[in-house]
C-alpha cells in the first residue's frame, strides 16, 4: 500500500481535573463489573449446570467471537460517526448507551438459566453488549484527553477496572452470606443477587459517564468530513477494508505488541476458567461440583479475583509514575513477571490467607495490562484512526483468547491431565514468556508536554 501524507490541524484539548477524568471513566465500572461476574461466576454457573471441565474453554467461546467481530467494526463506524441530535447525541455516546443497555437486560436474565446452552446463549449476547460498549471508550479517551494526560485516563480505566471487578467478586461472597449456598442443585440464590447489582451497575454508571461528559462538537468542516466518510464507507465492506488498511500500515512496535498479547491473554484466559477449579482442589480437596465445598470454593475465587483486584486499582495511578520514570515498555514486562511468580507459587498456598497473598502479584500485572500498553499504542497510531486502531488492539487480545478456547482442551486433557492446579502453572509460563518478548519492543518516545502538538501539522498514513 502506498502511504500518502494528509496534514490535519490538531485542535487544542483543555486539560481535564481529575474529578472529570473519573467522571468521564465511570461508565467503566460497570462495563467491568460485568466481565467480573464472566471471570468468576459464569465458569462455575456452567460447571452446576453438569459441563465437563475440558468443555469449558469452548464454552467460553462468545467473549473472543464476539471481540473479533464487533470491536473493529464499531470501532471504524463510531470514528466515522456522528448522531445529531437526541439523547445518543455523539460520536462514541451512542455505542456506550446500546452496550450498557445490552448488559444490563443479559445480567438480569442470567441466573434464571436451567441449562448449559442456555447460559452459552445468554454469555454470546452478554459479550456483544460488552463489546459494543468497551472499544469506543478506550477512543473516548483519545478523543477528549490531550497528550500529557493520556496515561491518566487509561489509568483511570485500569482503576476502574479492579474497583467493578472487585465489587462484582466480592458480591458473590455477600450474597451466599445472605442467602446461603444452596443444595447444590440449580443455580443458587447468591447469584441472583449478585447480577441483579450487576445489572443495576452496568445501565447506572454509563448513564453517570455519559451525561456528565459530553463529546468535542465537530467543527462544520469536520462534520462534513465525517458524513463524506460514512457515504463513502460502502457498509461493512467498507468497515472491513478499512481495517485491513490499518493492519497494513501498522507499526512495527505494535506488531511486537501484538505477539506480547498472544501469551499474556492466553495465560489470562486459562487462569480465569480453572481458578475455582483449583482453589476447589487445593483447598478443599474436591472436584465434586455440586457439593458445597464447591460453593466453598467459588466464594474464595471470588475473594482471591477481588484481592488482585483491589491491587489493581491501589497501584494504577501509581503506574503512570512509574512509566513516565523508567518507559511504559520496562514497567509492564516487570508487572508481568510479578504474575508469573505469584501464579508458580499459588498451588503451594495451602490457607484462605496465603493464597490472597499470592495472587497480590496478578493484580499489579492485571493494573499494567489495563493501562500500561495504551500509553504506547496512543504515541504509535494517527489520531485520526484511534476507533479503528482501537478496535484492531482489541483483536490482539480477543484472538489470542480464541485460539485458547480452541486449544486449551486438548492441552488440558492430553499435557496436564486433566489438573486444574497444572492449568495455572501454565498460565504462569506464558506470562513469563510475554515479559520476555516485550523486551523487543521499541518504545515511542514520550510526549512531555500537550503543548508541545497544540496547533501543530501532522502527517498521517493512508
Amino acid at each position: 500500500m502506498t502511504a500518502q501524507a494528509s496534514t490535519t490541524t490538531v485542535r487544542r484539548k483543555p486539560l481535564m481535573s481529575m474529578k472529570q477524568i473519573l467522571l468521564m471513566n465511570l461508565g467503566f465500572f460497570g462495563i467491568q463489573y460485568s466481565f467480573g461476574m464472566q471471570q468468576t461466576a459464569i465458569n462455575p454457573i456452567y460447571s452446576m449446570l453438569g459441563a465437563n471441565p475440558e468443555d469449558l474453554p469452548l464454552l467460553n467461546l462468545a467473549g473472543p467471537v464476539t471481540g473479533l467481530l464487533i470491536q473493529p467494526i464499531i470501532g471504524a463506524l463510531s470514528d466515522r460517526t456522528w448522531v445529531e441530535s437526541g439523547f445518543f447525541r455523539g460520536r462514541r455516546r451512542p455505542f456506550f448507551l446500546i452496550g450498557a443497555i445490552g448488559c444490563a437486560v443479559c445480567l438480569f436474565l442470567f441466573p434464571f438459566v436451567w441449562a448449559v446452552w442456555m447460559a452459552a446463549l445468554l454469555l454470546w449476547l452478554l459479550d456483544a453488549s460488552n463489546n459494543t460498549a468497551m472499544e469506543p471508550y478506550r477512543a473516548f479517551i483519545a478523543d477528549k484527553l490531550p497528550p500529557s494526560q493520556l496515561g491518566k485516563g487509561f489509568l483511570a480505566q485500569s482503576f476502574f477496572t479492579g474497583l467493578g471487578i472487585t465489587l462484582a467478586n466480592l458480591s458473590i461472597s455477600i450474597f451466599q452470606w445472605m442467602f446461603g449456598l444452596g443444595t447444590g442443585v440449580g443455580i443458587p440464590k447468591w447469584a441472583f443477587g449478585a447480577f441483579m447489582l450487576g445489572s443495576v451497575c452496568s445501565l447506572v454508571t454509563v448513564l453517570i459517564s455519559v451525561t456528565s461528559t459530553p463529546e468535542n462538537e465537530p467543527s462544520a468542516a469536520e462534520l462534513a468530513e465525517l458524513k463524506a466518510k460514512k457515504a463513502e464507507s460502502g457498509g461493512v465492506g467498507g468497515f472491513l477494508r478499512e481495517i485491513w488498511e490499518a493492519l497494513v500500515d501498522m507499526p512495527t512496535a505494535m506488531k511486537v505488541l501484538a505477539a506480547v498479547y498472544f501469551f499474556q491473554w492466553y495465560a489470562m484466559n486459562c487462569y480465569w476458567q480453572y481458578i475455582s477449579l483449583a482453589i476447589a482442589k487445593i483447598l478443599y480437596n474436591t472436584t465434586d461440583t455440586t457439593s458445597q465445598a464447591y460453593q466453598m470454593a467459588v466464594a474464595q475465587t471470588g475473594r482471591v479475583n477481588a484481592t488482585y483486584n483491589i491491587v489493581t486499582f491501589c497501584v494504577a495511578f501509581g503506574l503512570v509514575a512509574l512509566a513516565k520514570k523508567l518507559g511504559a515498555k520496562w514497567v509492564h514486562t516487570l508487572c508481568l513477571w510479578c504474575a508469573t511468580a505469584g501464579l508458580l507459587v499459588f498451588p503451594y498456598m495451602n490457607s484462605q490467607v496465603t493464597q490472597l497473598l499470592a495472587i497480590v502479584g496478578l493484580g499489579v500485572a492485571w493494573a499494567s495490562i489495563m493501562g500500561v500498553p495504551y500509553i504506547m499504542i496512543v504515541r504509535m497510531i494517527p489520531s485520526t484512526r484511534y476507533g479503528v486502531y482501537m478496535g484492531i488492539v482489541n483483536m490482539m487480545i480477543v484472538i489470542p483468547m480464541l485460539i485458547q478456547t480452541l486449544s486449551f482442551g486438548w492441552v488440558y486433557k492430553h499435557l496436564l491431565g486433566n489438573d486444574p492446579v497444572n492449568a495455572l502453572t501454565f498460565a504462569a509460563v506464558f506470562l513469563a514468556v510475554a515479559g520476555l518478548v516485550m523486551l523487543f519492543i521499541k518504545e515511542p518516545p514520550i510526549v512531555k508536554d500537550v503543548d508541545d502538538v497544540l496547533d501543530s501539522p501532522v502527517a498521517t498514513a493512508h
